[in-house]
C-alpha cells in the first residue's frame, strides 16, 4: 500500500485549453501560509473518531486506504512542510472542524450527524490535532463548522492582516474540506497551491479526480518537494 502512495504522482494528461488560463505564480515566503486542514483524531486517527466508529460497525476495511495514506504519506510530508515553512519564515495556520456546542447545535444539518457520531466536539480528545502534528506556540488555530474554512472562521481577515496572498493547502479530505477551502480561497483572489502528496481522501480515484479538477483554474498542484524547493528559492510571485 505504501509503495502505491510513493509511486503515484498524479501526472496530468495532455495540456488542454484551460491550462493557459490556470494560476501561474511563484511562492514567496513572507506572503505565503501553510493551511493544515482537519488533521484531527476525529478524521485522521484510526483508533478514534471515524476509525473507532467504523471498527465498531465491523467496517474498518473501508477506511484502510484513508488511514494508511494519512500515517505513511500525509503526516511525514506535513511534518516536512512545517519544518520548511518555519525555516523560511512563512506562516502556518491550523484549521480544525467540529462543533463548538456540546450538542453540535451550531453545526450545519449536513455535517452535524458525522460530527456527533465521531464525537468531534471542541474540548473532546477527538477534536484535537493528531499527536504527530501539533501546533506551535505561535501558530494560529481556527475551528470551522463548515467544509470550507472561509465560511465559518476568521481565516480571510487573518490572512489579510498577516499580508498573505498565497495559501498552500494540506490535510483531509481532498475532495471535501481541502477542495472547498482551496476554491473559496481562489474566489477570494488568493493564489492557491494544493499539495498532492500531503492531502488525502478515501481512494486513489477520488484523490486524482479532485486534483485534476483543482488544476482547472482553481490552483497549482505541487508535491511536497516542489513546494519546499520553490519556497526556499523565495522567488518573486508575479
Amino acid at each position: 500500500m505504501y509503495e502505491q502512495f510513493k509511486d503515484s504522482d498524479f501526472t496530468m494528461s495532455q495540456p488542454s485549453f484551460i491550462d493557459h488560463f490556470s494560476q501561474q505564480f511563484t511562492l514567496q515566503p513572507t506572503r505565503t501560509a501553510l493551511l493544515i486542514i482537519d488533521m484531527q483524531n476525529a478524521t485522521g486517527n484510526r483508533e478514534m473518531g471515524l476509525g473507532k466508529l467504523l471498527a465498531e460497525q465491523g467496517n474498518s476495511e473501508s477506511a484502510q486506504y484513508r488511514f494508511d495514506r494519512i500515517d505513511n504519506l500525509l503526516i511525514p510530508n506535513i511534518q516536512k512542510l512545517i519544518g520548511g515553512f518555519r525555516a523560511a519564515g512563512a506562516h502556518i495556520i491550523w484549521i480544525t472542524y467540529g462543533a463548538n456546542a456540546a450538542d453540535a447545535s451550531d453545526a450545519p444539518r449536513h455535517i452535524a450527524p458525522i460530527i456527533k457520531a465521531t464525537n468531534n466536539i471542541a474540548g473532546q480528545p477527538e477534536h484535537e490535532v493528531v499527536d504527530a502534528l501539533k501546533p506551535g506556540p505561535g501558530d494560529l488555530v481556527l475551528n470551522k463548522t463548515t467544509q470550507g474554512a472561509f465560511r465559518s472562521t476568521a481565516l480571510d481577515s487573518s490572512l489579510r492582516a498577516l499580508g498573505v496572498d498565497t495559501v498552500v493547502s494540506t490535510g483531509v479530505s481532498t475532495n471535501n474540506c481541502v477542495a472547498m477551502t482551496s476554491m473559496e480561497a481562489c474566489d477570494l483572489q488568493y493564489r492557491v497551491v494544493v499539495t498532492s502528496d500531503a492531502t488525502g481522501t478515501d481512494s486513489d480515484e477520488m484523490q486524482e479526480a479532485t486534483l485534476t479538477m483543482l488544476r482547472r483554474l482553481w490552483a497549482r498542484v505541487l508535491s511536497t518537494e516542489e513546494v519546499l524547493t520553490e519556497l526556499t528559492a523565495g522567488g518573486d510571485a508575479s
